[in-house]
C-alpha cells in the first residue's frame, strides 16, 4: 500500500549541460553534463521519496532511453511501475548559458501511444497492493492519448475516494476540471488559456481561480506566478506567498518540486496552509540545483521557515 501514486504518460530522459554562450550555426562546446529521470509525475515521485514519503511512480517506458530512465529512477530508490511501450521514450535537453545565467530548454513531443498502451497506464494505477490515497497526474499527454484521459482516470478514482492532484494544461486540463479534481496548480498563462481571457489584474486572476473552487471544479487551486510568488485558494479562503529570494542555477522541475512537497505534507496530515508553505519552499529549493536536480530535503526544511503567508 502506498500513500501517493504518480502518473506520467510522457516522461523524458532529461539531459542538462552548459556552455559559455548560445549562438546560431556555431558548434557549441558543452560541459557539466547531467542525466536525470524526468517528466512531471516522475519528478514528483522523486521529491516525495526524498522527503521520506511513501510513493510509487507509474510511467511509460520504451527503447534505450526508457531503460535508462528506469535505471536512473531505481538508483534513486523510487518505486517504479513502468508501462512498456513500442515507441522510444523522449529526451529533453537544456543548456545553461554561463555568461548570462539564461537557460535554454528543448522539449520533444514524445512517442505516439496506442489505445492499448494508454489504457494499460490506467490499469497500472490500480496495481494490487498500491491503493493510494493521492494520485498525482502531471505533465503533457503524448500523441495518441485522448483529451478526456484524465476524465477517465477520475471516474475510476472517485468511487474509491482517491484524491486526484492534476498539473496539466490545455484541453486535457479543461476536460478534467469539468469532472472535478482535488487540487490543480495552473500557472497564470495556463489560467488565462483555461478561461480564454487576458486576466490582466490580480483581482481578475483571483476571481477566475475562486470560480474554479465555487463551481466545484477543484477543491484547491494553487496559482503559480513564478518569481511573483503563489496564491492558495480553497473553500477555507485564500492566501499569498511571496517568492523567496534564492540563487538560481536552474528552474526545471521547480513546479514538480512544489507539487511533490505539498502533496507529501498533505499526506502526512499537515494543515493546508502549512502544506502550501512546504510547496513554496520546495519550489524555491529546486532553483538551487542545475538540470533536473530538484529540491533537497535540507533546503526545503530551511526555506520552509522563511515562507510568509499574507
Amino acid at each position: 500500500m502506498t500513500d501517493i501514486l504518480t502518473l506520467t504518460l510522457n516522461p523524458a530522459l532529461d539531459i542538462a549541460s552548459s556552455t559559455e554562450r548560445v549562438l546560431p550555426t556555431h558548434k557549441l562546446r558543452c560541459g557539466n553534463e547531467q542525466e536525470h529521470p524526468g517528466g512531471g509525475g516522475v519528478n514528483v515521485a522523486r521529491v516525495v521519496h526524498r522527503l521520506g514519503g511513501d510513493c510509487a511512480a507509474v510511467f511509460t517506458a520504451g527503447g534505450f532511453t526508457g531503460e535508462l530512465l528506469c535505471r536512473l529512477l531505481d538508483e534513486e530508490g523510487v518505486i517504479g511501475l513502468p508501462v512498456e511501450i513500442a515507441g522510444e521514450t523522449r529526451e529533453s535537453f537544456s543548456v545553461r548559458e554561463t555568461s548570462t545565467g539564461q537557460q535554454f530548454r528543448f522539449v520533444l513531443a514524445g512517442p505516439q501511444l496506442s489505445q492499448f498502451e494508454w489504457q494499460r497506464c490506467l490499469d497500472r494505477v490500480f496495481t494490487p497492493g498500491m491503493e493510494p490515497r493521492y494520485v498525482v497526474a502531471s505533465g503533457s499527454l503524448p500523441p495518441g492519448v485522448p483529451d478526456d484521459f484524465y476524465v477517465r482516470l477520475l471516474r475510476l478514482l472517485k468511487p474509491q475516494d482517491v484524491k486526484l492532484v492534476l498539473d496539466s494544461s490545455g484541453p486535457a486540463l479543461a476536460a478534467a476540471l469539468e469532472e472535478g479534481v482535488y487540487m490543480v496548480k495552473p500557472s497564470l498563462r495556463e489560467l488565462r488559456e483555461l478561461f480564454r481571457q487576458p486576466l490582466e489584474t490580480k483581482a481578475q486572476w483571483l476571481a477566475a481561480a475562486t470560480q474554479l473552487v465555487t463551481q466545484g471544479k477543484a477543491q484547491i487551486v494553487v496559482l503559480s506566478l513564478g518569481s511573483g510568488g503563489a496564491w492558495l485558494i480553497s473553500a477555507e479562503g485564500k492566501c499569498f506567498a511571496p517568492a523567496l529570494h534564492v540563487p538560481v542555477l536552474g528552474s526545471i522541475g521547480a513546479g514538480d518540486s512544489f507539487v511533490g512537497a505539498m502533496v507529501w505534507a498533505l499526506a502526512r496530515g499537515l494543515q493546508l496552509r502549512d502544506a502550501f508553505r512546504y510547496g513554496v519552499a520546495a519550489g524555491s529549493a529546486a532553483l538551487l540545483s542545475a538540470g533536473t536536480g530538484l529540491c533537497q530535503p535540507q533546503d526545503v526544511e530551511r526555506l520552509h521557515d522563511e515562507v510568509i503567508l499574507v
